[in-house]
Parts: structure tokens; sequence; C-alpha cells
């Protein structure tokens, strides 16, 4: 083990050297609760590996990334979107010598909290919670609520302060050209920006690391275009029907489209290089002006044609009614006798006693069902009499 402890030293050690000063060295990963360092990882590819074997990793496998109840395996489902933005997030920080591991476990944690049926099924727990006296849920708020306190039966994994803050941070549906980050000391200082995000969910939170701002560039790298190849499969737009401008500009497939991103953040960004520490500007990451206004168009474009859809929503009014049952069902049930679900409902039956002592029924119902994959959410709707969507 010394071997491999003296190996860790040297990687760390390389980083100093290897990557820009704006970076984020793992050396100086910050944790809520300090470990004894015995093992050969660095801290953030721990991080990384630590949200992959999470329970709440498995359960991306069937969540909604746009499209739900559709029969076709090509069909782009959360689990990829997230595998799409943890490898555009680390090729752009590779070119830019940020950290790739930080910038890994970011991606794969970002959307962690969201609820079956995507961005629909959040507004409609949303709705749901504030009903019921809790903050409007936003996922990414949850992402680290599911990272930080309620996996490992309440324990949490102990990420460090610069991936959870990455998380929090990601909002990739909020337009930016460019981002620059702004520290944050200790996880006080994170708390306080996670209760303003709780009390308005409408603010833009800046992230503390640059690799945290890659992340959040690349989210939307990985969706726009994918979107777009997944609405033509399914008929709803033909690729002509692209803005001409976004075509000549960034192309008319995912491929071009995630290219041209790529290429001109790597481009447009200003980052300095390993050593140059004389870099007098602001360290900054983002597109070109004219990328930038595609992109942009490209965006509205998508929300237009695609997310507003009639088709793509002609199963919400079902989902909806199976949220609103299903809450009610589960709150009405916990509050007459906790011990009463099956052992499947295990974030209320199966968590540590602190977590049942500091939560309320409500917000025991909400973390369920915020875990729930579509499959398990449609399957728990039906056994309580929910008319439910069948998939095309």
């Amino acid at each position: 083990m010394s071997d491999l402890l003296d190996i860790l030293n040297d990687l760390n050690a390389a980083e100093q050297h290897s990557l820009s000063p704006a970076a984020t060295n793992s050396v100086d990963a910050v944790r809520r609760n300090e470990e004894e360092k015995t093992g050969h990882r660095q801290s953030f590819s721990l991080d990384a590996d630590r949200i992959l074997h999470s329970r709440a990793y498995s359960r991306y496998i069937d969540k909604t990334q746009v499209f739900c109840l559709v029969s076709n395996d090509h069909i782009t489902h959360r689990i990829l979107h997230v595998q799409l933005v943890s490898r555009i997030a680390r090729t752009i920080a590779r070119f830019l010598y940020l950290n790739e591991d930080l910038a890994e476990a970011i991606a794969l944690g970002h959307d962690i909290g969201h609820p079956p049926f995507g961005h629909e099924g959040e507004n409609f727990l949303s709705e749901i919670c504030e009903r019921h006296g809790l903050s409007p849920f936003q996922h990414n708020i949850q992402s680290v609520r599911f990272l930080d306190a309620l996996e490992r039966k309440g324990k949490g994994w102990n990420l460090t302060l610069q991936t959870l803050d990455g998380i929090l941070c990601h909002d990739g549906e909020i337009h930016a050209k460019q981002l620059t980050s702004a520290s944050i000391s200790d996880f006080s200082d994170f708390e306080r920006k996670l209760k303003a995000k709780e009390k308005d969910r409408s603010l833009n939170l800046v992230p503390m690391t640059l690799e945290a701002c890659v992340v959040r560039l690349a989210d939307t790298v990985a969706y726009i275009g994918r979107d777009i190849e997944d609405a033509i499969i399914l008929g709803l737009i033909k690729r002509s029907d692209i803005p001409t401008h976004c075509r000549e500009v960034l192309g008319e497939t995912n491929g071009t489209i995630v290219y041209s991103l790529v290429t001109d953040l790597i481009a447009s960004s200003s980052v300095p290089k390993p050593g140059e520490y004389g870099f007098t500007g602001i360290p900054r990451v983002g597109f070109s002006e004219k990328v930038s206004e595609a992109l942009y168009q490209l965006k509205q474009f998508n929300y237009t044609h695609i997310y507003l859809n009639p088709v793509t929503k002609q199963y919400i009014p079902l989902v909806k009614n199976c949220y609103e049952k299903l809450f009610a069902s589960f709150l009405d049930h916990l509050k007459k006798d906790r011990n009463r679900f099956s052992p499947q409902v295990d974030l209320m039956t199966d968590m540590g006693e602190t977590y049942r002592r500091k939560h309320s029924p409500e917000a025991m119902v909400r973390d369920f069902i915020a875990g729930m994959t579509d499959d398990f959410f449609l399957q728990q709707a039906a056994k309580i009499g929910c008319k439910i969507p069948r998939k095309q």
C-alpha cells in the first residue's frame, strides 16, 4: 500500500505542473468530515467512484431525459445524457488544463436528483411540495440531498465541497455566453448558497470552480443536438426545420453540433496555461459571440418545436394525476404507521434513525418519489388504482 500512496503523492505533485493555475488541485479538496488518507485514489476521482457506486446513480437507467413512454431503445434516457456530459466535460477540461476528475464527478452527479418523467415531473413535485409546506422542489438541490444526506441510510457519501457545489450550480437550462467562478471557503458558505437557491429557484448561482463552469456548459452541449436527433427519429421535426443560421454556424447533426460547440468553447475560453502565473485577466470559459447567439437560437427552436410540442406532452395529465395520488397515498400511510410499507420502500423505512427523526412525513415522501425510476413510479401508481400511460 505504501507504494500506491507514493504514486498518489506523485500524481498530486504533478498537478502543480500539469494543470492551469486556475484549476482545482486534488490536494485542495475539502470534505465535510475529514478522512484518513489510506487509499490510492485522488480526491475527485474518489468522488466520481462514490457517485458511480451509489444506488441513486443506478436509478438513472430508467429516468426520462426528454421523451417518455417511447418503445425505442435509441431514444436518450437520463443515464446516457449524464455519460455524454461527463465525456464532453472531460474533453474540455483536458484542453483547458483543468481537473478532469472534478469535472467528471460533477457531471456524473449533476442530475441524480431528477424525479420520474424529467422536468415535467419536477414541476409536478414542486407544486405538491409547496402545498405541503416544503420548499419548491429543485432537482439540483435534490441531487445534493441524495449524495450528501440520503445515500447509505442517511449517512451520505462525504463528497468534496467542490463536487457538491458544482452539482448545486449546474443549471444547464440558463443560457450563458461566458462563465467565471466565485470561490467559497467552506461548507458554511455552501449551505448559505443552497438555502438562497431554495428560497429563490430563479437565482443564478455562480460555481466555485472553473471545472463546474465547464460542466454547466457541457450540459447544454450534450443535450441540444441529441434532443434534435431524438425528435427526428420520432417524427416531430425534420432536419431541414433547423434554423438556417444555426445550421450554418453549428451544423445540422448532433456530431457536428457537439464538435462546433466544444471547439469554439476551447478556443474562446481564457484560462492560463500551466506555469502561466503572470496571467492578469479573469479566468473564464465560454463561447464566442457568434456561436453563443446561434446556440441561443437553437435552444429557442428546441423549446418551441420539441419540448413544448403537444406530442411530447400528450401523457402529462395522466402522469400529473399519478404524482398527486401517490404523494397523498404515501403520506397517509406514513402518518398512520411508518412501518407498514414493503421493503421496497427503502427511502422511508430503511433509513437511519437520524434521518427519520429529522424529516417530516412530507419530506420523506418527497425524497422517496424523487428517487423513483419511471417504471417503478408507474407500478406504484397502478397499485393504488391510478390510470397509467402505456409505452407506445
